[in-house]
């Protein structure tokens, strides 16, 4: 098996169906894992994570390739969110994505399958974590994690990335629960392009810089530790910023459709278009 050759010797593997599905969640370590539920769409547990002294809970999940199951897959969703009292995060396919900027070429996907995809991670109150690497499937962001806030503060720098794979039209999903603090507990400094979109960014280098004293490397120094504590900062507001954009295009799907409700979530579109050109840059 694929997960014993990783070196994983402990875990829970659920059979495919044909060709398609199949899942397999494997670690090291007999305390780490407690199973709560499976099934062919999906492996729920709960994580004890000694480095943060906190439990979780980790949800893999698979959506049906079928469109005419998916709303299965939803109701599955609501039914796993009903039954917690834990922070959690889901990774996975969806098999769907959230807005037509996911997409790129192709056929259109329906905005009725769209909405009812949003509406389900909205009832579940999963917000998207975002990635770095590729977009995964190359044309549609099918991949991706999902997570509530209390988990996003409980792991703040925790980062989400799409590897490359030699055969498969998926890209593998990395969950990194450090992230960027990882590199700041090792003193590197990284300075990140995706500030540079930020209108004000400019200016306030401008205003460390003066606020800063010494010599030029002191002064350097300094400065890349203003940016890391404000780019620090920024990732929750950016977090927020996207729930409430998806939030505000979800009400205005559904009101009656006017010329001044068509700007609205055309403008709404653009503000979360340059949410995800940050992802990307990033």
């Amino acid at each position: 098996m694929v997960r014993l050759k990783c070196g994983y010797e402990n875990g829970i593997d659920v059979g495919s169906m044909g060709s398609k599905g199949g899942l397999s969640l494997g670690w090291k370590g007999n305390s780490l894992v407690k199973l709560i539920s499976f099934s062919s769409f999906h492996i729920d547990v709960e994580v004890n994570d000694t480095d943060c002294r906190n439990k979780w809970r980790l949800i893999g999940f698979y959506g049906n390739p079928d469109v005419r199951g998916r709303s299965e897959s939803w109701n599955l969703l609501s039914h796993l969110s009903t039954n917690n009292s834990l922070t959690w995060v889901v990774l996975g396919d969806f098999n769907e994505i959230t807005n037509s900027f996911e997409k790129k070429g192709g056929r259109r996907h329906s905005e009725r399958q769209m909405l009812t995809f949003r509406m389900a991670l909205k009832g579940c109150k999963w917000n998207d974590i975002g990635f770095r690497g590729h977009s995964p499937n190359i044309r549609e962001r099918l991949d991706r994690g999902v997570a509530t806030l209390e988990w996003v503060e409980l792991f703040p720098g925790a980062q989400v990335d799409h590897l490359t794979h030699s055969f498969s039209d998926h890209y593998p999903i990395l969950l990194d629960t450090m992230g960027m603090e990882r590199f700041e507990y090792k003193g590197h400094f990284r300075f990140e392009a995706k500030w540079c979109l930020e209108p004000k960014f400019e200016d306030l280098v401008k205003d460390w810089w003066i606020d800063s004293g010494g010599d030029i490397p002191n002064r350097l120094e300094q400065l890349g530790q203003k940016m890391q504590a404000w780019s620090k900062s920024r990732e929750r507001d950016e977090k927020r910023k996207r729930v409430c954009l998806e939030d505000r295009l979800d009400y205005l799907y559904k009101q009656d459709i006017t010329d001044d409700i068509l700007a609205k979530i055309a403008e709404a579109q653009l503000d979360l278009n340059l949410e995800a050109n940050k992802e990307e840059l990033f």
